[in-house]
């Protein structure tokens, strides 16, 4: 895919036109309810146990009889390499049957139930309904509550998802995008320029520049100081746990004090901006009036979300495609000749930065000859559908000249469609280009460690040297 190809990648809005037949209305369900108990005693552990507590130990339990889709999560030898685990799903057919929830890694049915009015985020991408989601959310702070948890735009649908998504659409739309592509190059070559400068001859990647091209580029959509950014970056790092399943009681406190801090930070940056306005996007959201007007929980949730999918997706896909280029060395020459835009589009398919995603039944619905009624949720595992050898030839092959690798599910399809894909990709290729341009004798030396994240897949160190 040509980078003017990806530009013009469309963003669905068809599917967020309007509520679902037969779905709610759209009422905040997180209204009166957020936090209210927050300060009982015990009340964040209690808050835990229903929202990992209790799916680790039905994952834990289930992991431990055998059950593949468990055994994803459980086993430290899949956590390390899912692909094999990908497979034995396959081989039950296009739908999975575990002991806690269902799950498929074929493509097309991914791609249906991503379309589908029957399902969505389920109000707060977890399949709880009734007193448990209202005691989670009563007994979660406001200043806890991360980027899959209302009234973020990953986890809300209909109307309230439609109006979040307008609001932010044009700042990321494919000619506003284009327009950044001078910016990128800059912020790539002026941190290239700084290694450069230290006569650094080993460096990790990670820290010295796929974490910083990106927080860069968002923090300036955001109106960030220079200053900011770097602990915006550890915070975040630290917040992307709340994206598991099943983080430990040590993994979760640690996770929603660094999401405190960032829920404080934007509150403050948020009434700096009310007292000196900016045209920055957060400026502008936060001048709204009328009906279209975010009360204050609303702007620190979209900026919390704006500010963690700005970098966690696009620092992960630039460190695994230079993982993956140091790993399979042919198709470094094949990127020289054919374009970088087709390494991002490989590199997304083969090793997508977010391996998977929850969709909920608004409604009582029949997929592949399961019924689904109204709270059940399927795993849609986005690794496993990007290999579906029903849609990509030698599905386990690292090919960047492959044709067909845009047709890859790694940033949703649909209503939820990654609002930021044509600048992720805009990122990776001008992120690779310059990388490589500099440094065309780069190789990954040893001391990689991987991010512990299980949704997320990426590296935290990514050792090199030029």
């Amino acid at each position: 895919m040509s980078p003017e190809d990806a530009a013009r990648c469309p963003v669905d809005h068809s599917a967020v036109a309007s509520t679902p037949a037969g779905a709610a209305p759209a009422v905040p369900h997180w209204e009166g309810r957020a936090g209210q108990w927050s300060r009982l005693p015990g009340a964040s552990r209690l808050a835990w146990s229903i929202n990992f507590g209790l799916a680790r130990l039905m994952f834990g339990i289930a992991g431990r009889r055998g059950d593949q889709i468990a055994l994803l999560t459980t086993d430290p030898v899949l956590r390390a390499d899912p692909y094999p685990g990908y497979e034995a799903l396959r081989e039950q057919g296009r739908i999975a049957v575990g002991e806690v929830i269902t799950a498929t890694v074929d493509h097309a049915l991914a791609r249906e139930i991503f379309k589908s009015p029957d399902f969505g985020v389920g109000g707060d991408s977890k399949p709880r309904q009734g007193l448990l989601s209202d005691a989670y959310y009563g007994l979660t702070a406001q200043r806890h509550l991360g980027p899959v948890d209302a009234p973020s735009m990953l986890a809300v649908d209909g109307e309230l998802h439609t109006r979040y998504r307008r609001l932010v659409t044009r700042a990321f739309a494919a000619r506003s995008v284009a327009q950044q592509e001078d910016q990128v190059r800059e912020i790539a070559t002026g941190l290239l320029d700084d290694l450069e400068a230290e006569g650094l001859k080993e460096f990790d990647l990670v820290e010295r520049y796929a974490g910083l091209l990106p927080v860069a580029v968002i923090a300036d959509m955001l109106g960030v100081s220079v200053d900011d950014r770097r602990r915006i970056l550890d915070w975040g790092d630290s917040a992307a746990l709340l994206l598991d399943p099943d983080l430990t009681w040590r993994q979760y406190r640690r996770a929603v004090k660094d999401v405190a801090h960032l829920h404080d930070w934007i509150g403050d940056h948020v009434e700096h901006l009310r007292r000196e306005p900016n045209d920055s996007l957060l400026g502008r959201l936060v001048q709204l009036e009328g009906d279209e007007a975010l009360d204050d929980l609303e702007l620190r949730a979209t900026a919390l979300l704006l500010l963690g999918a700005g970098f966690e997706t696009t620092v992960n896909l630039i460190a695994n495609a230079v993982h993956l280029l140091d790993e399979f060395p042919e198709q470094r020459y094949a990127a020289a000749q054919h374009g970088w835009a087709g390494v991002v589009e490989e590199a997304l398919r083969f090793e997508p930065p977010v391996q998977l995603t929850l969709r909920v039944a608004t409604r009582s619905t029949e997929v592949a000859g399961r019924r689904y009624e109204p709270g059940h949720g399927i795993l849609l595992i986005l690794g496993g559908a990007n290999r579906d050898p029903e849609v990509f030839e030698d599905p386990h092959v690292f090919d960047v000249t492959r044709a067909n690798a845009g047709e890859h599910l790694s940033l949703s399809h649909g209503a939820h469609y990654c609002i930021g894909a044509n600048l992720a990709k805009l990122e990776g290729r001008v992120a690779l280009e310059e990388l490589y341009a500099r440094f065309p004798d780069l190789q990954v030396t040893s001391g990689a460690h991987r991010r512990p994240n299980r949704v997320l897949r990426g590296w935290e160190s990514l050792p090199v040297s030029v």
